[in-house]
């Protein structure tokens, strides 16, 4: 009975020790930083779209979203990091995705209960001291479904919320882009 119980041991020792050289991690605890970056410079992003202070939105995510996830001071000044986090908003498309159907006796009407948006965007990461890249997509892709009110009461108090939510998921697949280098 001692016997089998010591093998078990110490297959479950192979097994743990197995996991320690492969490379194996969980998501958002790798960083392919350089150990010199202790302080993330995050500006303003650009906005080349005609979206009304997405460039806000997004860039007060993106500090959010480092300070919560990751071991990084940020300061808002480029001057200010030892790397630096630069953006431009460069499309945002807003489609229909699911409608519903109001039928009274003499019309019918669709409207819209869940909106596709698909934002381009150009991301960079470089380190201050060495003027490295250390991340760049010219074509970073985030696109995302989110529900619409239907009540035309709650409606038009839903713009600002779902900006927020929309920046806060942008900022998170951002983060880990970044951070991760994936």
């Amino acid at each position: 009975m001692r016997h089998g119980r010591c093998i078990n041991l110490v297959g479950v020792a192979i097994l743990a020790l197995s996991f320690c050289g492969c490379g194996y991690h969980t998501a958002g605890h790798f960083s392919t930083m350089p150990k010199s970056v202790h302080v993330i410079a995050v500006p303003a992003m650009e906005n080349k779209t005609s979206t009304y202070r997405v460039e806000q939105k997004l860039t007060a995510a993106t500090i959010h979203e480092l300070l919560a996830k990751t071991k990084y001071r940020v300061v808002s000044d480029a001057n200010g990091g030892d790397a630096v986090l630069t953006g431009k908003v460069l499309k945002m498309e807003v489609v229909p995705l699911l409608f519903q159907t109001t039928t009274t006796a003499t019309t019918s009407t669709a409207q819209a209960t869940a909106m596709l948006v698909t934002m381009t965007c150009e991301v960079t990461l470089t380190d201050k001291a060495t003027e490295k890249v250390l991340y760049h997509n010219a074509n970073f892709v985030f696109r995302n479904e989110y529900q619409l009110s239907t009540d035309v009461r709650n409606f038009f108090q839903e713009g600002d919320p779902a900006m927020d939510r929309m920046a806060q998921d942008f900022a998170a697949r951002l983060v880990a882009a970044v951070t991760e280098n994936f």
